[in-house]
């Protein structure tokens, strides 16, 4: 499956302009992530309540059509153990094409959408999904987040996700399976070791490999105690401009390797091909 991406603006609008959920809350817990704290900010989860996921039913039994553009599924939750198989019928919904007869005799068409599942993976909610969706492999592009090859940044800022080691099993999974893969990186959680996670994952990538600043640290300082202030001002020194410039030079010749927003924003650009 091919995501056309030129005429995409910023944030999640890069990979795909319609987006869809089922869930509120993500035991991944990530300290960074947008969602959790806009619900907070809302009202919408009490304090300290996000990692609890509850699943929306209407919205796990809604019916989709045949949407013009590729679908992005998660992206305000995650695909966990606790909420797969909500998960399972959402795709079901998205994925498999049913023709659907109106009173009036017409024939609408629902699902048979492209599908860009994005998730920080558990390797056997990757599994059930590759086995239960195998004939509509076409229509999946799996987008795998991996920020860090070290588990200590990543337990540091994603404390209820899975380990680099399952994730980059579950990316390996995807891609011996049939399944078109790609990976983000973003935010990018450690820089000076991106060349290494890039030559241990692009054997396992048949898209793309997307590169990211993390977003919003000045909501992420505001209130945060002194060690996640710390970790917040390391993230800032080593994502400075002049790193991300060379990270850039070093790597802007791999065909597989995408530039998020906030890394064209950087170098002055609004689009690179």
């Amino acid at each position: 499956m091919s995501i056309n991406t030129v005429n995409k603006k910023h944030g999640t609008q890069d990979w795909a302009d319609i987006t869809v959920n089922c869930c509120t809350g993500c035991s991944h817990d990530c300290v960074y992530c947008y969602a959790k704290g806009m619900a907070y900010r809302f009202g919408q989860v009490q304090p300290g309540q996000w990692p609890t996921e509850k699943i929306r039913p209407a919205d796990v039994a809604r019916k989709h059509s045949r949407y013009p553009d590729t679908v992005m599924f998660p992206s305000s939750h995650d695909i966990t153990p606790n909420n797969l198989s909500a998960c399972l019928q959402v795709l079901d919904h998205l994925l498999v094409r049913r023709e659907v007869r109106k009173r009036n005799g017409v024939v609408k068409v629902m699902g048979g959408n492209e599908v860009l599942i994005v998730s920080k993976p558990h390797l056997d909610c990757i599994q059930v999904i590759c086995q239960r969706f195998t004939a509509y492999r076409e229509q999946i592009l799996f987008r795998f987040t991996i920020g860090a090859c070290d588990d200590s940044v990543l337990s540091s800022w994603e404390p209820g996700a899975p380990s680099y080691g399952e994730r980059k099993a579950s990316l390996r999974y995807a891609q011996e399976s049939g399944f078109e893969t790609s990976v983000s990186v973003e935010p990018l959680l450690d820089p000076a070791n991106i060349d290494q996670l890039i030559a241990e994952l692009i054997p396992y990538v048949s898209e793309t490999i997307w590169i990211g600043k993390m977003n919003h640290l000045k909501r992420l300082v505001k209130g945060a105690p002194a060690q996640l202030v710390s970790a917040i001002n390391h993230i800032k020194t080593h994502q400075a401009d002049h790193i991300i410039k060379a990270i850039y030079q070093r790597h802007k010749d791999n065909p597989k390797i995408r530039w998020k927003d906030s890394v064209r924003k950087v170098l002055g650009v609004k689009w690179i091909p």
